[in-house]
């Protein structure tokens, strides 16, 4: 099992308090792979909240191809926060010429398009590096977004963390997502690494979906661009999040009713069981099968975490007022925040959805047999 750790709060916080929660989890984690997904910046970024940032890893070569086709496209660098190590790797680490975070000027022909049709670019221009980049492996991208940070490499989670030199204070973020890999089904690939991203939604998740196939084929058949890559079975989970906002147009709270739907019997007994039918019935290929624990985070920075039918993974959820955690394991938050009341912590079990509001107030629980909120 992979292990998850994912922290919430109004202070900004270095990348370091999600990697040291992961290193006490690490017998749960074989150092595959680690993955950080930072938003709601700090540090040196907090001046650059509404300017698209760039994170992927580059060769030599690689940077001059992102140069050109940057320039060409009109995008203007305007801060850039580079990784270079000169000592050798950990082991298991590949050697790597450039680690890159670039906060790029939006070209002056954007000026005056709508917020939908400048987020299908900036996703356009991450997949065309990214295709680019697969040609030869000069490139590997990450994330094209406002306010967005991330970081991947294979290795373990800590040694990777004191080789990049993650602790330095001009990098910091009051929301982080972070994973600890334990490769289970597929070829080391840094890809795989989670958490996985599209268009200011992100996911990580400790499990297997076994019906990966079918809901990645349902997923490519909507003709949609950003549903692609898929070097784990993970990556469908935000782009099933990604679906349901953006083309159902549904909030969070239905999440689970389409990953992990009440039975038939118990739509018989739900009030709005009837609704919930045909939204089951619609959405039938994007059901998933297999132990799974998934922590996300929405374009308004709210955290939730949700489990499988069974409850097969471990997932926990505590803090204070101004700091939350999710994590694996009790340990994790014992480490990240060791100050709170751990008689308020809270373990959702299969039909509840637990969210943490930007607000940062207290742990809001939503439970599937609950009355559905208000649809569009």
């Amino acid at each position: 099992m992979c292990r998850l750790f994912a922290i919430t709060s109004n202070n900004p916080l270095s990348p370091m308090i999600a990697i040291n929660a992961l290193d006490v989890m690490k017998e749960g984690h074989d150092g595959s792979g680690v993955g950080l997904f930072l938003t709601d910046l700090g540090g040196d970024f907090e001046h650059f909240k509404g300017e698209p940032i760039l994170s992927g890893i580059f060769s030599n070569e690689g940077i001059k191809s992102l140069d050109r086709y940057m320039i060409d496209l009109d995008f203007m660098v305007k801060y850039k926060m580079s990784f270079r190590p000169a000592k050798l790797p950990p082991a298991g680490t590949p050697k790597r010429d450039n680690y890159v975070i670039r906060v790029y000027e939006y070209p002056a022909d954007w000026e005056g398009l709508s917020e939908e049709e400048i987020h299908f670019r900036l996703m356009t221009v991450q997949l065309q590096l990214r295709q680019m980049g697969e040609k030869d492996n000069s490139m590997l991208i990450f994330s094209f977004w406002p306010d967005v940070i991330m970081i991947k490499e294979v290795g373990d989670p800590l040694a990777v963390a004191a080789y990049l030199g993650l602790d330095r204070k001009e990098l910091q973020a009051r929301t982080i997502l972070s994973q600890g890999r334990q490769n289970t089904n597929y070829a080391i690939d840094i890809y795989a690494c989670h958490p996985f991203f599209i268009q200011g939604m992100a996911t990580m998740t400790n499990g297997e979906n076994t019906a990966f196939v079918p809901i990645r084929e349902f997923l490519m058949s909507r003709n949609f661009p950003g549903y692609a890559g898929y070097q784990s079975d993970s990556e469908v989970f935000v782009h099933i999040l990604h679906y349901m906002y953006k083309k159902l147009g549904l909030g969070i709270e239905m999440y689970k009713h389409i990953i992990t739907p009440l039975k038939d019997d118990e739509l018989d007994r739900h009030k709005e069981g009837q609704w919930l039918r045909g939204l089951k019935q619609s959405c039938r290929p994007l059901i998933i099968d297999g132990p799974n624990c998934v922590i996300g985070c929405l374009p308004d920075k709210t955290m939730f975490m949700v489990q499988d039918s069974k409850k097969l993974r471990p997932g926990v959820v505590g803090g204070r007022p101004g700091i939350f955690a999710f994590s694996s394991e009790m340990c994790g938050l014992d480490t990240a925040i060791p100050e709170r009341d751990i008689n308020l912590d809270f373990q959702p079990m299969k039909y509840e959805t637990v969210l943490i509001r930007r607000e940062r107030q207290e742990i809001e629980k939503w439970n599937q047999w609950d009355a559905l909120p208000p649809r569009h």
